[in-house]
C-alpha cells in the first residue's frame, strides 16, 4: 500500500500490484520500460531531446537503455547524450534486497558539456574501478581544482534533487518502506544526509571525522599541505575533506558505512552541521553496490 500523499499503488496493465523490481521486470518490454523511464528526470528529456513516448532522439535513435532481466531484481537505466557515447548523462541501478527494500547502487548525473577528468582510468586508459585499483593523480588534482569531488569524472546537473522524490515516489508505489544506499565517498554520505538518509553502520565514523576536523583534531593536524589534497582549511569544506580522505588521511580506510531511508521521513541527521556550503550540484550521487 502506497503511504506518501496522492501516491497509488504500481498497477500492471492487466490490474495486478507490482511489489518488487523482479515484477516490474516480468512485464512486457514495452510496459517495463514505461514504468522504469518514469524515473528518469523530465528536465533531462527537455536538455537531450529526447522523446519521452519512444524515447528516442530527434533523428530516431535511442538514448535511453534499460536492462532489466527478467526473473532478477534488478535494473539498470542508461541515457546518453549521443547513441555511441562512451559515457552517460543519467546512469542509475537499483536492486530488490532480501528483506523488503530497494537498494539504490548506482546514480550518476553529469553534464555532458562539461570538460572530462579521468580520474576513473589509468594511466593506460583502464579504469582503476572507482580508485580501488590505483588512482590518477595528476587527473585528480585537475579535477579538485575545477570544483569536483573525488571519484567525479564531470560536474553534474543539479537534477538528483529532482530525481529522488520520484525515486522515492516510485518505492512507494510498489509498498516498500525503506531505502538502502552505501556511500562511495564521505560527500555522498554528507549529501544523502541532506535528503533524509540516517545511518545503518558509520555513523560513528562520520561523528568522528568531524571531531578530528576540527582545530586540535588528529585529521585537522594532518592538513599540512604534504600533498595537493592535504591543504590547510580544507576542513571548513565537504568537498575539502572528501578529497583528504580520498587520499588517505585517516588511519582507517573508508569503509563499511551503510544508510536507509525510510519512505517520507526526514532524518534529521547532519554530522557536519557548521560546514561551509560547497554541495554545489547534485554531480555524481553514486553509491556503492
Amino acid at each position: 500500500m502506497a503511504r506518501l500523499p496522492g501516491n497509488e499503488p504500481l498497477v500492471s496493465a492487466s490490474g495486478r500490484e507490482l511489489h518488487t523490481l523482479r515484477e516490474v521486470n516480468g512485464l512486457a518490454p514495452a510496459e517495463r520500460d514505461r514504468v522504469y523511464a518514469g524515473l528518469i528526470p523530465p528536465r533531462l528529456f527537455e536538455l537531450l531531446g529526447i522523446s519521452h513516448e519512444t524515447l528516442r532522439g530527434a533523428d530516431g535513435l535511442g538514448r535511453v537503455r534499460i536492462i532489466a532481466p527478467e526473473g532478477i531484481g534488478l535494473v539498470r537505466i542508461e541515457v546518453r547524450a549521443r547513441p555511441d557515447d562512451r559515457d552517460t548523462v543519467f546512469f542509475l541501478e537499483l536492486a530488490d534486497t532480501p528483506y523488503r527494500q530497494i537498494e539504490l547502487a548506482f546514480c550518476i548525473i553529469a553534464d555532458p558539456c562539461a570538460p572530462r577528468f579521468d580520474v576513473d582510468r589509468d594511466a593506460e586508459g583502464r579504469s582503476n574501478y572507482f580508485a580501488s585499483q590505483g588512482r590518477n593523480v595528476p587527473e585528480e588534482i585537475r579535477a579538485m581544482a575545477a570544483g569536483l569531488f573525488p571519484n567525479q569524472t564531470r560536474r553534474g546537473l543539479n537534477l538528483f534533487g529532482e530525481f529522488f522524490p520520484r525515486f522515492e515516489r516510485f518505492v512507494d508505489a510498489l509498498g516498500m518502506e525503506m531505502i538502502a544506499a552505501e556511500p562511495l565517498t564521505y560527500d555522498n554520505a554528507i549529501r544523502y544526509e541532506k535528503y533524509g538518509f540516517d545511518y545503518v553502520t558509520g555513523k560513528r565514523l562520520m561523528v568522528e571525522i568531524d571531531r578530528e576536523f576540527r582545530p586540535g583534531g588528529i585529521l585537522h593536524q594532518r592538513l599540512d599541505g604534504s600533498t595537493p589534497f592535504r591543504l590547510p582549511g580544507a576542513e571548513r569544506t565537504v568537498r575539502g575533506r572528501s578529497w583528504a580522505i580520498h587520499d588517505g588521511i585517516m588511519d582507517e580506510q573508508w569503509d563499511d558505512v551503510r544508510i536507509y531511508k525510510m519512505v517520507g521521513i526526514h532524518a534529521g541527521v547532519d554530522t557536519f552541521p557548521d560546514r561551509e556550503s560547497d554541495l554545489v550540484g547534485e554531480t555524481r550521487g553514486g553509491v556503492r553496490i
